[in-house]
């Protein structure tokens, strides 16, 4: 009976040691020195009006797709449109007097500078005519280009100041991968190479390229002489992809990032 005790414990000791070894050995083993932690970056495109006014319709919900040209939002636009038919009005008028001073000219009875005048006068009514349409459109934006509305800024009803967003668009070509890369490996990564994108949840990796590579460190130590302070340097390398993929990824996402190696 105690022989068997022995022999059992025997076995137990040398697979615990195999276990211990396996372990050591993993713990040794230097982890992948071409995959980086990184996160998915979004560069989004405000849309705004440069006019003030009441925000009177939104006609997008955040986290809905948009098309170039599709409409976003109305601002009350009940001055521009006034100032545009006031001015359309002064147009009529001055056209009319410059055609009858252009034909009294013509016959010899009015003067030249009468006709000048209603020449520059006509003019001006057409500038000012061409500003009010441009400001009266301008209380109406369209999506500038596809993409997903990442947010709304502000509410039906609410003041917008001029120039402020009111929608915020993150179009897929925008969304991009920021790794960073000790200095000890920038200098293996070429723009333009591929990259491959693990993102968790998802089986397949994101396949993209190399489109940007900081050219200044993000920490410098006080002291960069010694290979210890150099460890220290990263540099931020980011990546770009086919907007259909891309489309799948999440600001703020993150990402192991491996690039390709030609060492």
């Amino acid at each position: 009976m105690n022989a068997f005790y022995f022999v059992q414990d025997r076995q137990l000791a040398r697979a615990a040691g195999a276990l211990i070894a396996l372990l050591f050995i993993g713990g040794c083993s230097d982890p992948p020195k071409n995959r980086f932690q990184g996160y998915v970056e979004g560069e989004f495109v405000y849309v705004a009006s440069p006019l003030a006014g009441t925000l009177e319709t939104l006609q997008v919900r955040r986290g809905e797709q948009v098309k170039a040209g599709d409409p976003l939002f109305v601002l009350d636009e009940t001055a521009e449109k006034a100032a545009r038919d006031q001015n359309q009005a002064a147009l009529v008028l001055s056209e009319a007097e410059y055609a009858r001073q252009d034909k009294l000219f013509r016959t010899g009875v009015a003067a030249s500078q009468d006709l000048d005048r209603a020449r520059s006068t006509r003019d001006q009514d057409q500038q000012r005519l061409t500003q009010a349409e441009w400001n009266f459109s301008q209380k109406q934006q369209a999506a500038p280009q596809a993409g997903l509305v990442y947010d709304t800024l502000y509410r039906q009803g609410e003041w917008v100041a001029a120039g402020k967003p009111v929608v915020a668009l993150l179009p897929p070509q925008n969304i991009k991968v920021r790794a960073f890369v000790p200095e000890t490996r920038v200098g293996s990564i070429h723009y333009g190479e591929s990259v491959w994108v693990a993102v968790d949840g998802v089986r397949e990796p994101f396949i993209g390229k190399v489109s940007y590579i900081s050219p200044h460190a993000e920490y410098t130590p006080p002291v960069i002489y010694s290979k210890e302070s150099r460890d220290k340097l990263v540099f931020m390398v980011e990546a770009v992809f086919d907007p259909t993929a891309s489309a799948n990824l999440h600001p703020g996402q993150p990402v192991d990032v491996q690039f390709e190696s030609k060492s």
